[in-house]
């Protein structure tokens, strides 16, 4: 079968690999009908987030059928239609059974401390192939698989894979609630949806801080006020527009590939020997070198910002990654403002059954932020076009070119 590999540090390829086989009785072989890139992948193939095995399945995003169960998995059967979770977890441990799967103490053979297990990571994730494919392997596919209703359409469908629960969860975590105003830094794929996931918990005000225009203007089209950080200070704009409190909750939708200001009242070369130093221990292996796949440069930039703005007694959401530890974090500034900081990998199966009803009923509308669809043989130039930021190029689908469901 075909499917996207990682290759090294700045290097993904589109190769021929063996096909995957029911290991376990827990197991189920979906065939992919979409799958999709996130900026997590690009963290892996810019070295910001390491320990990918080279020849590594990349993917964790994906909608499928059901081609063969193991004999433990009672709940599905050939045929069936489904969105694969983007972290996997038991079902039967204490913390999935409370809604945590990315804590689940079974999922990644590492062990039960060693951290979330998702598709296409690295090793310490559990090394488990990705879903840019034409087949996966689902492990504990009876709690992790969830069932897709015929209303729901394959566009909608790859979006409640990772995206749209892991900003809804941004969101709960942000302890949003009606007439708050909310900041947003980050307006890539998660940004995007966490703004409309802000405005459906009630948010009265929601601004979107970024540097692309492309990106900023969809944030303005579907209603946030936006701020470019090229062009302003984005603390001093924040407190001028709300008389000087600052935003009641703040999410922090970029991570470790944050960029700082290159120009403009915000540019501060005090910080750029840190950032530096950040970006060693953030990307240890090494960057690449050329124009694609180059880390953001300022690992710690949003957090920072997000607790910076946000106002007293507030709350700050961290849904971007990071992968390693944060240079001068302001400790002293959580303590001072009592702030509430909320963090963590998305439990996608807690929320995806509810957002799937919340799909079907047309209350919230995933697909208009599905930008591009490509065929998975031009997957390699959609990961550098996504990669550069390409004006309009907000969320990147593949479809795979076969569509017959193979005999069991």
């Amino acid at each position: 079968m075909r499917a996207v590999v990682f290759e090294g540090i700045g290097s993904v390829q589109l190769e021929s690999v063996p096909e995957p086989k029911i290991q376990k009785p827990t197991d189920a072989i979906v065939q992919i009908t979409s799958s999709a890139i996130c900026g997590t992948d690009l963290h892996f193939v810019r070295g910001t987030f390491p320990g990918v095995k080279k020849g590594r399945i990349l993917g964790h995003e994906a909608v499928g059928v059901v081609v063969e169960t193991g004999k433990s998995v009672r709940n599905f059967r050939k045929g069936d239609r489904v969105v694969v979770p983007s972290t996997i977890g038991c079902g039967s441990c204490n913390y999935c059974r409370a809604g945590y799967q990315a804590q689940c103490n079974n999922a990644n053979p590492n062990g039960p401390d060693a951290g979330t297990a998702f598709f296409g990571g690295p090793e310490e994730a559990g090394g488990f192939d990705g879903l840019q494919a034409e087949y996966a392997r689902v492990p504990f596919a009876q709690a992790n698989l969830v069932k897709l209703p015929e209303e729901i359409t394959e566009d909608q469908g790859i979006l409640l894979s990772d995206i749209l629960p892991t900003s809804y969860m941004a969101a709960v975590m942000a302890e949003v609630r009606p007439s708050d105003t909310v900041a947003i830094y980050g307006c890539g794929p998660v940004g995007q949806f966490a703004i409309a996931c802000a405005q459906h918990l009630g948010a009265g005000r929601v601004f979107a801080i970024d540097n692309e225009e492309s990106r900023l203007e969809m944030a303005r089209q579907h209603g946030a006020e936006v701020i470019n950080f090229d062009l302003e200070d984005p603390i001093a704009v924040l407190k001028e527009l709300t008389n000087g409190t600052g935003p009641d909750r703040v999410i922090d939708a970029v991570g470790v590939d944050a960029a700082t200001a290159r120009k403009g009242p915000a540019a501060d070369k005090s910080q750029q020997k840190e950032f530096q130093e950040e970006l060693k221990q953030t990307a240890p292996r090494g960057t690449p070198k050329g124009d694609v796949f180059q880390p953001g440069g300022a690992p710690s930039q949003a957090l920072k910002w997000a607790i910076e703005c946000v106002a007293k007694a507030g709350t700050v959401s961290v849904i971007g990654v990071y992968s390693a530890p944060v240079l001068n974090f302001p400790i002293q500034k959580v303590m001072e403002k009592n702030l509430t900081l909320k963090a963590g990998n998305c439990n996608h199966r807690r929320y995806i059954p509810e957002l799937i009803e919340l799909v079907r009923s047309g209350v919230i509308r995933p697909e208009q932020f599905l930008t591009q669809i490509e065929p998975m043989t031009s997957a390699i130039d959609a990961y550098k076009a996504f990669d550069q930021h390409r004006r309009g190029w907000i969320k990147v689908k593949l479809q795979p070119a076969q569509t017959v469901v193979r005999a069991a």
